[in-house]
């Protein structure tokens, strides 16, 4: 009984979302002046949940409408956060086309836990990006 115990505990943090990784609070998305960020997204994640949302990142502001991301992010997020009251709604193909899903407030530290599709996931399948705040 004695093993179960911490073993309970492990399951109930990796299933609760948000409650692992070292990616930030979607609370804490503001900027230094106070104003909103809609999401942020990060070029790195890991199979260690404390090693995803590195890396090099993209803030994303209320109301962007992205459908061509810079050359540099284009098919490079693999992990993302989306602020309170926000959603994200993301393409794999640049113009808007392909697949789509939407991620409401929260973090992802790891797109490729996310299906695309039969075979596919969401790491480094972002293309084209909406984001928007209530």
């Amino acid at each position: 009984m004695s093993l179960l115990r911490p073993l309970l505990l492990a399951l109930a943090l990796v299933a609760v979302p948000g409650a692992q990784g070292a990616c930030p609070v979607p609370a804490d998305l503001k900027r230094e002046d106070g104003t909103r960020t809609c999401a942020k997204l990060y070029d790195k994640s890991d199979p260690y949940y404390d090693n995803c949302c590195r890396g090099a990142e993209l803030s994303v502001e209320p109301g962007a409408d992205l459908p061509f991301l810079p050359s540099d992010w284009a098919n490079t997020a693999s992990s993302l956060v989306v602020a309170p009251r926000c959603e994200l709604t993301v393409w794999s193909r640049a113009g808007k086309a392909g697949k789509t899903r939407k991620f409401s407030s929260g973090s992802y530290p790891r797109l490729e836990e996310l299906r695309r599709g039969i075979f596919g996931d969401w790491s480094n399948a972002i293309s084209a990006l909406y984001c928007r705040c209530y």
